[in-house]
């Protein structure tokens, strides 16, 4: 039995992968009458004189809703709500296992950025945080764009900003082990959607020296009349030389190379082409856009990607547990940059010195402390930025 038909076999023996468990007690009348009413309505009215009081008295503190639509889930794409959902129960999983948060699975059947919005805005009374999740671009951007504004909790899009977090912790010790400073290097992103250009951002907020953009028309570059509204708005940001072509031609001479993209639109020949200890994190699951094996053979010094059966693996589980048990911690009113860039070097600097090298950039998902130390980073960053409230 494969991977495959054993997942389809637990699942249908699992009939979901996470449920509700009381922490109170109501097995006789003197116990209903303090969990349940009457004895509910204290804190209630508590809560109705202080609405904050609501983290104290409920689970609220500890409670993250992951919400998606459905549009654009794992590698499967558009395959609606209902279908996404036990990708949903697994993302709430991992909160519990990882980081000791509560996460409920939230579904919702729209495609309409209005709709969702109002959606998830209305419900956020209940929860200490807000994880979006698979749902498609452009969307997602304005849906997260929207929800921070109007939401006092954070608001998170695993896809965009936990990738980069991870893809940031990896370079930050790539580049110590090449020698090389931040500013001095040339990033080549193969992908710009959600995950691409948040990684792009990240990194410009890491201080990267310039970033070329790659998608499937070839690089993008300011001014082409020929690139959607998103896509424009992250030209403005990247390829100040306005490199025109295709990936090859933005790879020569470049130092670090990220694929979020599709399998096997990167050769040997291009990584050839980039400067002495390129750096290559070629993400696209489960076939990345270059093999390990075929990057090493042609120079690249470092090698990361999304599959657990290689080295290096770019996951997202390393981020999103930590930065959300950091941010309930201190009761943030938002996962600013301050957040995402102290969750990225705690990340680095779970690497012991003495254990960093070619082969280990980034923490295993599975090593002791990561959510914990994240989680540390992340409350000190907020309340030096000043969105902690407690």
């Amino acid at each position: 039995m494969d991977t495959k038909e054993l997942a389809l076999k637990k699942h249908y023996e699992w009939r979901g992968k996470i449920e509700i468990t009381p922490r109170a007690s109501a097995k006789n009348a003197a116990e209903l009458a303090v969990a349940y009413t009457p004895g509910v309505a204290e804190p209630c009215l508590e809560i109705q004189k202080d609405i904050n009081k609501s983290y104290d008295l409920t689970r609220r503190w500890n409670t993250v809703a992951v919400i998606t639509n459905g549009t654009a889930v794992l590698g499967l794409g558009d395959i609606g709500p209902e279908a996404g959902m036990p990708v949903m129960e697994g993302k709430c999983l991992l909160f519990k296992e990882f980081a000791g948060v509560d996460a409920i699975p939230l579904c919702i059947r729209s495609k309409d950025i209005d709709e969702i919005v109002r959606t998830v805005s209305l419900l956020a009374g209940s929860f200490g945080g807000i994880n979006l999740e698979d749902i498609a671009a452009p969307d997602c951007f304005e849906i997260e764009r929207r929800l921070k504004e109007i939401c006092d909790i954070p608001v998170f899009h695993d896809d965009q900003h936990g990738t980069a977090v991870v893809v940031g912790g990896a370079i930050i010790n790539s580049l110590k082990l090449a020698g090389k400073k931040v500013e001095d290097c040339r990033m080549v992103i193969s992908g710009a959607g959600a995950a691409g250009t948040a990684i792009a951002k990240f990194m410009l907020s890491l201080g990267i020296g310039e970033i070329i953009m790659n998608d499937r028309e070839g690089l993008l570059w300011d001014g082409d009349p020929n690139l959607s509204k998103a896509r424009q708005e992250i030209a403005k940001l990247t390829n100040p030389n306005k490199v025109k072509g295709t990936i090859a031609d933005g790879l020569k001479g470049a130092d670090i190379f990220v694929g979020v993209s599709a399998p096997n639109l990167v050769t040997g020949e291009m990584i050839k082409s980039m400067n002495d200890k390129s750096i290559v994190f070629a993400m696209a699951n489960p076939v990345p856009e270059i093999m390990p094996e075929e990057a090493l053979a042609a120079g690249a010094f470092i090698v990361g990607t999304g599959r657990s059966d290689y080295k290096n693996q770019i996951n997202n589980v390393l981020a999103f547990p930590g930065i959300f048990r950091g941010a309930l911690d201190c009761r943030a009113s938002d996962i600013n940059e301050e957040m995402k860039l102290a969750a990225a070097y705690a990340l680095a600097e779970m690497v012991p010195e003495d254990k960093l090298s070619p082969e280990c950039v980034i923490p295993g998902a599975f090593d002791e402390g990561v959510g914990e130390n994240v989680g540390k980073a992340v409350a000190q960053a907020a309340r030096r930025s000043g969105v902690a409230r407690a």
